[in-house]
C-alpha cells in the first residue's frame, strides 16, 4: 500500500522585524514560521484552527522541536514545507522543513504536536468524530 503524503509549501520573505543586529533571523522566529506552515496546511487541507473550533474542539500545541542547520538573512525568502504525520493517536503531528528559496539549502527542520481538548479544556483521548471523518476522506484510515 502506498503511503499518502500531505505536504504544503509556503513562501515567506524574511522581514526586517525578524532579524537581529547581525541581519540574520533570530532563532525564536522559527517557531512562528512553523505556525505559518500549520496555518497554510490547514487552509489547503481544511484542517485549520477554525475548522477544529467549529467542531467544538481546540488543538493546543504541546510540543515543538527545532533543529537549526544554516542561517538566513534579511531580504531572503524561505520556503516552509509542512507535512502532516498520520498516526492513530488523538493528536496532530506536523514535520517542518525550512529552505532558503535562493539556493534550496535546508535552513531548519522540526516537528510540532497538538492534542485535542474540549472547549472547556478537557483533554480528548480519542480522535474526535470530525477528525476521523477528515482522515477517512483522505484515505488515511
Amino acid at each position: 500500500m502506498t503511503k499518502k503524503k500531505f505536504i504544503t509549501r509556503t513562501e515567506i520573505p524574511v522581514r526586517f522585524s525578524e532579524v537581529d543586529s547581525m541581519g540574520i533571523v533570530w532563532h525564536g522566529h522559527y517557531i512562528k514560521f512553523f505556525e505559518d506552515g500549520r496555518e497554510a496546511f490547514g487552509r489547503e487541507h481544511n484542517l485549520g484552527y477554525m475548522d477544529i473550533y467549529e467542531n467544538g474542539y481546540f488543538a493546543p500545541v504541546v510540543k515543538v522541536e527545532c533543529e537549526f542547520k544554516k542561517y538566513i538573512e534579511y531580504g531572503e525568502t524561505i520556503v516552509i514545507e509542512t507535512e502532516f504525520v498520520n498516526n492513530p493517536a488523538a493528536k496532530i503531528i506536523y514535520r517542518f522543513k525550512i529552505f532558503n528559496k535562493n539556493n534550496d539549502e535546508l535552513v531548519a527542520e522540526g516537528e510540532s504536536i497538538q492534542v485535542f481538548t474540549t472547549s472547556e479544556g478537557e483533554l480528548v483521548l480519542t480522535n474526535p468524530p470530525f477528525f476521523e471523518k477528515w482522515k477517512k476522506q483522505r484515505g488515511l484510515l
